[in-house]
């Protein structure tokens, strides 16, 4: 069996889960807690796991592979059913284009270990470095509420009424925009978007609250 080497609160890690709950891969999971003593990333035995000391991390028989996206495209690839990245080749691109929005543009610049070096490098506090969170998220934001609104293909989720590889990012990154107190009111065709994923059973067993350890 895999092992997915997990944080509850990581909205990275929270993707692979939905992936994985989607797919039905079973999975040992083990906690890397990324605040407790200083965060248990840091420790020798997982930097030996990942040496970037990130979450989320996969042991497929004893091969780790690190990324988010590149551990959701190795399960697209190895287990296709359902399809997170469908239709034509055009399709898959706008999908990807969404998923990278928030993979590549909004997700970086809002990661605990960013944030903390922003407190330590500026001096500023937790409420300075929130609004430094939110002005990226929201910026991102508008953009991906914009391509969600003109794909060519409409319905209940970011790309038709098909799950995807972008509703998979989308969620984490709802949740990390509702702790940093997002307006989340600028963004309707998104909040409902989140609203209907949320609901359905792989998102909400993926979700922290869920989580073994979620209130450690």
């Amino acid at each position: 069996m895999m092992k997915l080497y997990d944080y509850a609160r990581s909205s990275a890690a929270y993707r692979v889960r939905i992936a994985l709950n989607l797919k039905n891969v079973p999975v040992a999971v083990q906690t890397v807690h990324l605040r407790k003593d200083g965060g248990e990333q840091h420790r020798p035995a997982y930097e030996a796991v990942n040496p970037q000391r990130l979450v989320p991390a996969l042991d497929v028989d004893g091969d780790v592979l690190t990324q988010s996206l590149a551990i959701i495209e190795y399960l697209e690839e190895t287990h296709p059913t359902p399809s997170l990245l469908p239709g034509t080749a055009k399709d898959r691109a706008r999908i990807r284009a969404m998923a990278l929005t928030i993979a590549a543009d909004i997700h970086p610049i809002q990661n605990l270990r960013v944030l903390e070096h922003l407190k330590a490098q500026t001096g500023c506090n937790d409420e300075a470095a929130f609004a430094w969170a939110r002005h990226w998220i929201e910026l991102g934001f508008m953009a991906l509420e914009a391509f969600v609104t003109r794909a060519p293909k409409q319905g209940l989720y970011c790309y038709g009424d098909t799950v995807t590889l972008a509703d998979v990012l989308l969620v984490p990154q709802m949740n990390n925009a509702r702790r940093f107190q997002c307006d989340l009111t600028k963004f309707p065709r998104l909040t409902a978007i989140d609203t209907r994923l949320r609901a359905l059973p792989a998102f909400h067993k993926a979700a922290p609250e869920q989580q073994p350890g979620f209130n450690a």
